[in-house]
């Protein structure tokens, strides 16, 4: 396959995936039919089962898609942070806001994704548990290199404070977008940094 033909295909995907996320998000995934799909993408409906042996696989392939859109965000916020000097704290902070922005750009993903994180009777539940480990991983990794420089307190759960750091941009993010929508990201962002900082106390 040349260099064009890729191109395409991986083209034809991200409308699929962009269709497929709008349409499931409204009406969800038994409601969402394959014609719908390929309608909204403006693809004929035998392109969806060309790139995709079902819309099973659809939705999967989708998940994972966006995860890794978001894993790497995270992993680059970090990265990026590092490398000019920063603390591992200054880089939690960094993700922080990459994942506000992640989540603002793609806020139908952001809502099926949390919304499917609790279903337990879906054919890929094993899929989405090791992406969701995927995304925490990338912080449990800053988190254990900020305990091993004496940034933070090697009392710390890192597994859970990690998942707690996420779940945190998650659900913040979901009630910003649905009930405090005038607020900016950088009114979000700085809230949240406080709890990060462990300010709120005033102490």
């Amino acid at each position: 396959m040349d260099s064009s033909s890729i191109t395409r295909r991986q083209v034809t995907r991200q409308k699929l995936y962009e269709a497929a996320v709008i349409l499931i998000a409204e009406k969800g995934f038994s409601a969402t039919t394959v014609d719908e799909i390929a309608e909204r993408a403006g693809v004929a409906k035998g392109t969806v089962y060309y790139n995709f042996k079902s819309k099973t696989e659809l939705f999967e392939e989708l998940l994972r898609h966006g995860v890794g859109l978001l894993t790497l965000s995270l992993r680059t916020a970090a990265e990026s942070t590092e490398a000019g000097g920063g603390t591992r704290v200054e880089a939690l902070d960094a993700m922080i806001r990459a994942g506000l922005v992640f989540i603002d750009r793609y806020p139908a993903f952001t809502q099926l994704y949390v919304a499917e994180l609790w279903r337990t009777n879906r054919a890929w539940q094993s899929t989405l548990l090791v992406l969701r480990q995927e995304v925490v991983a990338v912080v449990e990794e800053v988190l254990r290199e900020g305990v091993s420089a004496g940034e933070l307190s090697d009392e710390i759960d890192i597994p859970l404070t990690a998942a707690a750091l996420v779940g945190m941009v998650l659900v913040a993010a979901l009630d910003w977008q649905a009930f405090q929508p005038e607020r900016t990201i950088d009114d979000v962002h700085s809230a949240l940094a406080l709890l990060l900082h462990g300010r709120v106390s005033g102490h």
